[in-house]
């Protein structure tokens, strides 16, 4: 027998068991090694027998799952021989080893060789759609069209939310043009309407799927129509709609998601909790359902309930830090500090770490273990060093709150040799200079703040306001927080700061029209005491004392109200 004969003998022998699986068009191939899988199409063409030989090789190195070898020599010999098996082959591998580059040299190669075969029309349009080449994908995508075959124009359309919008000006007139010959076509409908909102004409796009029928009903259009209605201040629309859509098409999990968010959205928690716990029911392996429901059954004081579910995500090892964080607050609920603080020191790095350490160490200075505290965030310092510099923040924050300012100063000394050039600590220990009552510290702090970040509003705030509640001077302090004000015209600590120094400048007006701004933004208990302090000048006496009452029944030991009250009005309570 001679070589070629033999080589192609052989080759054909391995055609009879796949050593790569194949894998659908829409479909994401495993990225575990190759199990065994169905008979693979041989490439039948007259070769040559260097071609037979690279392949062969090819499928040997498969066998071996040496799938680098594998994808160079048959990309190699689809380049070589157009031959649309052996490209197909390739495309194959390559999307079977993510090597997105090579799938969609291999995919138009097959394309542009077997213009009759739709798969490979399809699949040439789906790579050059996640390459960014739409409107060559519209093409290939097109010939399925007109073949009547299984189109992807809405994966199309979903794919352009990150090109520019030429590309997508472009890619929108080719859906209308289409959309000429085929007006019910429904995937050329929803595709039209994503591209109108990925550029943020939403009004057109609700009315592209509310003007059409043609599949309104579907998943997908119900879905968009519900957010275009919510970013058009249609809410009012959605519930009803999604409660529709789950009617129509009750297995389907997207929608029920959206509709179980909803009404969370619109406060209707007992009914959100039944569409999470059936949606936990259908699908019990979703952890991140499972966690969605114990937070709902926290919010709705469903504590057993919400307890067991996080001791499954323990148990499953799913979303664990975020269990065990709850599970503290859950005990600090139930009053069992105990319990709290052995679920928050379970709490492992990552977004809970932080809120744990502020949580132990709350609930151990409360029981007046502050050097335990302290002995458990010097610890955590050095095994987390990554958040050190908020550790040290937390530390000094639970000393301060304890009114140790001498040794949160020590504290902040020692973070600030270690962060020299950190402006949170600069503005941190500022804010504890004014504590402190040493006003010249706070102002080289901020002055130093400001040296480096001019435009700082946080800090042009602060000391604006301290220099008008605790000196005279006004001119000085109202250019920093006009210049914060500029800055965030919104903020409500800004606005009040700018009424506090136009009250000092006894411009009772403006400042009582600024605090009251302020207090509708932020009603706590600082912009109440401001709040009221104008009004009393005012002449304005019942109503400050009501807004006075109000604050302090959120906050009953606020320093700064009873000092207010004590000052303008000789007693501690309105």
């Amino acid at each position: 027998m001679n070589k070629s004969l033999a080589l192609l003998t052989t080759l054909t022998l391995l055609g009879g068991c796949q050593i790569l699986p194949s894998t659908a068009p829409d479909q994401t191939p495993p990225a575990t090694s190759a199990p065994a899988a169905q008979p693979a199409a041989v490439p039948s063409a007259s070769f040559s027998p260097d071609t037979l030989y690279s392949l062969l090789a090819a499928e040997l190195a498969g066998q071996r799952e040496r799938y680098d070898i594998a994808l160079a020599n048959y990309m190699e010999q689809a380049q070589a021989t157009g031959d649309p098996a052996v490209a197909e082959r390739a495309y194959r591998i390559a999307e079977y080893v993510g090597a997105d580059d090579a799938a969609l040299d291999a995919a138009l190669i097959w394309a542009d060789n077997a213009p009759t075969n739709l798969d490979a029309q399809r699949i040439a349009a789906l790579q050059l759609a996640r390459a960014g080449r739409q409107d060559e994908a519209m093409r290939y995508m097109e010939q399925v069209l007109n073949a009547q075959g299984d189109t992807h124009f809405d994966f199309l359309a979903l794919t352009a939310a990150q090109t520019d919008p030429e590309t997508r000006t472009g890619l929108r007139q080719s859906f209308e043009r289409l959309l000429e010959r085929y007006p019910d076509n429904a995937q050329l409908l929803f595709g039209r309407a994503v591209l109108l909102q990925q550029d943020g004409r939403n009004a057109e796009a609700l009315a592209s799927l509310e003007d059409h029928p043609a599949g309104s009903n579907e998943v997908a259009p119900l879905l968009l129509r519900a957010r275009l209605l919510a970013s058009l201040d249609r809410e009012e629309e959605v519930l009803p709609l999604l409660k529709d859509g789950v009617r129509r098409h009750p297995d389907d999990k997207r929608l029920r998601l959206a509709y179980a968010r909803q009404l969370l959205e619109q406060n209707q928690l007992e009914a959100a909790r039944e569409q999470f716990a059936e949606l936990l029911r259908r699908y019990p392996e979703d952890d991140d359902m499972r966690l969605s429901l114990a937070l709902i059954n926290l919010e709705a004081k469903e504590r057993d309930e919400a307890r067991t579910q996080l001791q499954t995500l323990i148990e499953r090892d799913a979303h664990s830090d975020t269990a065990h964080f709850q599970l503290g607050r859950l005990a600090e609920e139930e009053n069992d500090a105990n319990a709290a603080l052995e679920q928050y020191a379970a709490v492992g790095p990552g977004d809970e770490y932080l809120p744990a350490q502020v949580r132990r160490t709350a609930l151990l200075v409360k029981a007046g273990q502050a050097a335990e505290a302290r002995r458990l965030l010097a610890s955590a310092r050095e095994s987390q060093p990554d958040v050190a510099l908020q550790l040290y923040l937390i530390e000094i924050e639970s000393l301060t709150n304890q009114e140790r300012l001498g040794d949160a100063w020590q504290v902040m000394g020692e973070a600030l040799q270690r962060y020299p050039d950190d402006l949170n600590l600069l503005y941190t220990r500022a804010m504890l200079a004014e504590k402190r009552g040493d006003l010249a510290s706070l102002e080289r702090d901020l002055r130093v703040i400001l040296g480096r970040e001019p435009n700082n509003s946080m800090a042009l705030n602060a000391l604006g306001y301290t220099l008008a509640d605790r000196t005279t001077r006004y001119a000085e302090a109202r250019a920093l927080i006009e210049k914060a004000y500029a800055l965030n015209p919104d903020d409500p600590a800004i606005l009040d700061s700018l009424g506090w120094v136009n009250y000092r400048q006894g411009n009772l007006a403006a400042a009582e029209e600024l605090l009251r701004r302020a207090f509708k933004l932020m009603p706590d208990h600082e912009v109440a005491a401001h709040l009221g302090e104008v009004l009393w000048a005012a002449g304005k006496q019942d109503e400050a004392r009501e807004v006075w009452r109000s604050a302090l029944a959120d906050t009953p030991d606020s320093a700064i109200l009873r000092g207010t009250l004590k000052r303008l009005t000789g007693k501690v309570n309105p």
